[in-house]
This record gives C-alpha cells, sequence and structure tokens, in this order.
C-alpha cells in the first residue's frame, strides 16, 4: 500500500503546473474524477469540479477544494544573447532559486533551462556578495541569440516550472518532491471521490481543484461565486516549522493532519472546529492544531456570498515553495481519512447546526 500511495504522489507532483498555466494539472484532474461524479463542471478560470447531487429537493451544498497550481516563472523578455528574464510565478525565497534545474514550457514543446548564478571564481577580489533578486533574475536554456529562442517557440507568458522527480527517504517515511503544495489538495480530492463512489450523500457535494491560488486566492473567488456552498473545506498544504524546535512551533513531520485555527486571512468558527475536533476524536484521527501566516482558498470563501463557514484539512511541508519539499506519508494518510469522514457524516441537519447552532 506504501508503494501505491508513492507512485499515485510521484505522479501527481511530477506534473508541471503554475498558477495561470494549469492545462496539464486539469486535465489529469479530469480524466481522473470523471468516473466518480455525476457532472464535471468548469468555471470561467479553468477550475474543475465534480458534482454528487443529493436525491432530495432543496439539500444543502458542502464544497471542498484543492488548488491546481504551483509556484514557478513566467518567461517576461527574451534578451539578444538568448538569456530569458522572468517574473516570479507565486511566492519564492530568494536565496534557493539560483542554479536550479526548470522546464521550460513553449509551444513547440518543453525545453532544460537553469537559473543564471555567478561562479565564485569570478567574484575574487570584488564585494558582490552575490545576492539573488528575483525582479531581475535570468534563465539559461542554452540559446545563442533571441532569435533562435523565438526559433525554438520561447515567447513572453511562457511558464518555467522546477524540474524535480519524487523520491522516497531512506526510512520510507517521507517524500522528497516539488509542488506538494498543493498537488496534496489534488490527491486527496481524487481519493475522496473514489472512497464515495457508491455512497448516497444527504447534500450536493462540490469537490475538484481552483486556479491560481498562489497569486492572490483567484481561482476561489470565482469557483465560490459560482457554486454558492454552504460549507467550505480547503485542501492545503502549508509550512512545517519543525527543524530547530516543535515547542511554539507550528506544524510538524508526523503530528497528524492540520486543523487551522486562524491565519492572516480566516478565524475558524468555533462550532465548525467544535465539529472537526469531536469527528476527529470520535474516529481516532490524529490531528495537530495549526496557526498560519500565511493564507488559503477559505481565506477567500469565508467571505463571499453572505459569508460561508470554511475551514482547512491540512497537512504540513518542510521547504514548500522550493524545489525539494519533505513531508510525510502518515500525515497525508490521516488527512485523506478526515476528509472522508467528514463528507460520510456530514448531513443537513449537522450543517445548519455548524451555520446557525442547535
Amino acid at each position: 500500500m506504501q508503494d501505491e500511495l508513492f507512485e499515485k504522489i510521484k505522479e501527481i507532483t511530477e506534473i508541471k503546473a503554475i498558477s495561470g498555466r494549469e492545462e496539464l494539472m486539469r486535465d489529469f484532474m479530469k480524466k481522473n474524477m470523471q468516473k466518480y461524479a455525476d457532472e464535471i463542471v468548469l468555471d470561467g478560470l479553468g477550475g474543475i469540479f465534480a458534482i454528487k447531487k443529493a436525491k432530495k429537493e432543496n439539500a444543502k451544498t458542502v464544497m471542498v477544494a484543492s488548488h491546481m497550481d504551483e509556484v514557478g516563472f513566467m518567461v517576461s523578455t527574451i534578451m539578444n544573447n538568448g538569456i530569458i528574464k522572468a517574473v516570479p510565478i507565486g511566492g519564492w525565497n530568494e536565496t534557493v532559486v539560483s542554479s536550479q534545474r526548470f522546464t521550460l514550457q513553449t509551444k513547440k514543446g518543453e525545453y532544460p533551462i537553469i537559473t543564471a548564478s555567478i561562479s565564485p571564481h569570478l567574484l575574487r577580489g570584488s564585494n558582490n556578495s552575490n545576492g539573488v533578486d528575483l525582479s531581475n533574475i535570468s534563465f539559461d536554456a542554452g540559446f545563442t541569440s533571441k532569435e533562435e529562442a523565438i526559433e525554438y517557440g520561447v515567447r513572453p507568458g511562457d511558464a518555467i516550472v522546477p524540474d524535480v522527480k519524487a523520491v522516497l527517504s531512506a526510512n520510507q517515511k517521507f517524500v522528497i518532491s516539488k509542488a506538494w503544495d498543493n498537488r496534496y489538495g489534488c490527491l486527496i480530492v481524487l481519493e475522496t471521490l473514489k472512497a464515495l463512489k457508491n455512497i448516497e450523500l444527504d447534500y450536493n457535494l462540490v469537490i475538484g481543484a481552483n486556479v491560481q491560488e498562489e497569486v492572490g486566492l483567484r481561482g476561489m473567488k470565482a469557483s465560490v461565486e459560482k457554486f454558492k456552498p454552504n460549507l467550505f473545506f480547503a485542501a492545503d498544504c502549508s509550512a512545517a516549522n519543525d527543524i530547530e524546535t516543535t515547542e511554539g512551533t507550528f506544524g510538524k513531520l508526523g503530528g497528524g493532519f492540520l486543523l487551522r485555527v486562524q491565519d492572516p486571512t480566516m478565524i475558524t468558527l468555533p462550532r465548525m472546529q467544535e465539529y472537526l475536533e469531536n469527528l476527529a476524536e470520535k474516529e481516532n484521527i490524529k490531528y495537530q492544531y495549526f496557526v498560519s501566516k500565511g493564507g488559503t482558498d477559505a481565506g477567500a470563501a469565508h467571505l463571499a456570498n453572505g459569508g460561508i463557514p470554511s475551514t482547512v484539512i491540512g497537512v504540513c511541508g518542510r521547504y514548500i515553495h522550493t524545489h525539494q519539499t519533505m513531508y510525510s506519508l502518515d500525515d497525508f494518510k490521516e488527512a485523506r481519512k478526515m476528509m472522508i469522514n467528514i463528507i460520510k457524516d456530514l448531513n443537513n441537519q449537522k450543517i445548519n447546526e455548524i451555520i446557525y447552532g442547535k
């Protein structure tokens, strides 16, 4: 089972899809969702959702959303010497960008490309600290001129995506890959849909993945307006802070799924938090409380349509928004179990209780 799960993770994390260029992930999600859904619906920005309809009239609607996009770069300028300038898509720590391998996606194909850096030999005798400025990052695909780059199909707007193969740690407990933020959520969506294949729900379920989360929660604002859910659950990955200490920090690998209490964009409502705590304890699901400095799609969802009780069923990863994220297989299993149990346990009465109280 561990090998099967790793193969699923490997496949989904190695797909290349930055914000605004999610086509490959959308195709993957559609292929794997349609056999478990009554209907597949896209929103105007490219988010994709499976619909499972309740048989009763006037049923409530619950929405579960991941996001498909990952961080990367986008071509902005092709220099006369063939060097490519690009803008960051999503948040990057500038210290991890130099001398990394990426893939350049063009209309004519994909090509290897690397971030430029200055060799230490060329810095001798200078005061240059070789600091990386993301506003002036350079990429080198080996093109000898602007004309040659254009001949190979390069144009502004092309995506530049980290080039990484997923691997298991020596003890087989952790995975190292790119894009666990947020292919974790996409895999949770697919695993949940599969588990619900022959189960009839008391409410309408809208479950899928948004676009452009990493650049301002943009896709969520479109999809939540389209589907108008009564409750919203984001499935997202957050930063682990457990390297030096776990005392007073949030996000520990192996600590279970993340029950998010607060972040700058959202506070989980007390009745929602209590519902999740009670369910996790009833089903013996391991969880850890999480307070975050960054937001998720739940931050956009909970302010829509007059207010939607929203929360995040998450996991943490070390070194997210880089080429190499490390995360726990056991945490994924706990999050998967929690999400499936939420969807099976909810009914119209419980939805009303979370929203309005008993």
